[in-house]
């Protein structure tokens, strides 16, 4: 077990590591790299520095050899029952440790946890007695007392938040009055405290005994506690470690899909922003385009609720970042959809993207060239006032004019009538000016365009 997770590890870090590498080469590389190749890079980075911290060999080695001796009382936090790190000391004079304290304060409390007494201030006082003896007692015992400040305050797990995590998911099973009252409990936690978030990932269970009372593969009955519990699944997809543990389990991945198709409006969008956040793993992105997602994914965008279109916008996007994800977006239909939408003015520069990124796919092209997106496409140019709208125009414009010779007397004409290209190729982004101006010159080179029977 234990070899299989250092292997599961090893591989999450050699997939991020690959994936920073790519973009980063293509920053190098290119001179008209997009912004959103940018964020990747940073986003990419943080899992990494993230995975890292998380991983970390002599934290685990600290904990795993702090379990072999029993810890005196005095050391243990009163909130956490943990070996405190970093003592402080309260104004009542009871010693806690900083982030458990620091969080109670935080949540909002003025008095003593111990003692109940209402504090004079909040200022908390390093207690260096306490520390000195805590590390003292360690090194005698072999071990290194970790540095304070390693800790995010507002992650920190106390025995109160299982405690209450437990009696909610004990609610989760008894009446439908108890599930829809501890689904609204888990949504506003999984909100609100991160901590809560953290939790779910020591143990896969967890999760399923949250959706447990939503059936899979049929309608919910009860639209309001599905509402909440795909929030919660949300809220805690939010969290990293929880994300390749969530996309792993197909029942979840089932659930989502169920709420795609029969959620109210705003389960549809929040089944499909819990899907982009997943995919925000590469790996995960495969994982969710092979469960049939995608299909449903299109389904919401086809509807036209504004509140859903735009979650599963942006999850098609992120899905369609690799290359198989494409073929099944194409082959679902997703062309004619966008087409659709973007000549009503609908999401145009979401829905742009998508289409750029489908343009690499020649089933897409040839769709697009046949559905007549090249007047679209050049109207736009002509009057959007978004350089990223330009921008993704002319590329799948590139593609389309280099695999359809018949769509180049229409691009003539309009360069004729209004030198649209030609503006863009003096006035665009650096990648706009180098799509517009090959399409220029390929256009140009070529013959007169004369058709005969």
């Amino acid at each position: 077990m234990a070899a299989a997770t250092a292997t599961a590890k090893r591989d999450e870090s050699s997939e991020l590591k690959e994936r920073l590498w790519k973009l980063v080469k293509t920053i190098v590389e290119s001179d008209d790299y997009s912004l959103q190749i940018a964020d990747d890079a940073i986003a990419t980075l943080s899992s990494l520095k993230d995975f890292k911290f998380n991983n970390n060999g002599t934290k685990n080695s600290f904990s795993s050899k702090l379990d072999q001796f029993t810890l005196p009382p005095e050391f243990r936090c009163p909130i956490s029952t943990q070996l405190m790190i970093d003592p402080v000391i309260l104004s009542t004079g009871q010693t806690y440790d900083r982030p458990f304290i620091q969080r109670w304060l935080n949540e909002g409390n003025r008095t003593c946890p111990q003692t109940q007494q209402v504090l004079s201030h909040t200022i908390l006082t390093p207690n260096y007695l306490v520390r000195d003896m805590i590390a003292q007692w360690c090194k005698e015992r072999g071990l290194e007392l970790p540095k304070p400040n390693t800790r995010d305050t507002d992650e920190v797990v106390t025995d109160a938040d299982k405690d209450r995590l437990n009696t909610l998911l004990h609610k989760l099973s008894l009446s439908v009055s108890d599930q829809k009252a501890a689904a609204k409990e888990l949504r506003l936690l999984t909100k609100r405290t991160p901590s809560f978030r953290t939790l779910f990932k020591e143990s896969g269970d967890v999760i399923t005994q949250v959706l447990r009372p939503l059936s899979p593969g049929s309608a919910c009955t009860h639209p309001d506690l599905q509402e909440d519990l795909i929030t919660t699944v949300l809220n805690l997809s939010i969290h990293d470690d929880n994300k390749k543990l969530f996309a792993e389990d197909p029942n979840l991945i089932n659930l989502l899909i169920d709420a795609l198709k029969w959620g109210t409006i705003q389960t549809k969008s929040n089944a499909a922003a819990a899907i982009f956040t997943l995919s925000a793993l590469d790996s995960n992105k495969h994982i969710i385009g092979k469960s049939g997602a995608i299909k449903h994914l299109i389904g919401v965008l086809d509807e036209g609720h504004q509140i859903a279109m735009k979650d599963a916008a942006s999850a098609i996007f992120n899905l369609c970042l690799v290359h198989e994800n494409k073929g099944r977006t194409v082959r679902e239909g997703a062309v004619k959809v966008i087409l659709n939408k973007i000549t009503n003015h609908i999401l145009v520069d979401e829905l742009l993207a998508i289409l750029a990124l489908l343009s690499s796919h020649p089933t897409a092209v040839e769709e697009m060239g046949h559905r007549g997106a090249v007047t679209f496409l050049l109207s736009t140019i002509r009057e959007s006032t978004s350089e990223r709208c330009k921008e993704n125009c002319v590329a799948i414009l590139y593609t389309i004019c280099y695999s359809d010779r018949t769509t180049w007397k229409e691009i003539k004409e309009e360069e004729k009538t209004n030198g649209s290209l030609s503006k863009l190729s003096q006035c665009g982004t650096s990648r706009a000016k180098r799509k517009a101006s090959s399409i220029l010159e390929r256009v140009n080179r070529s013959p007169s365009l004369t058709h005969t029977a």
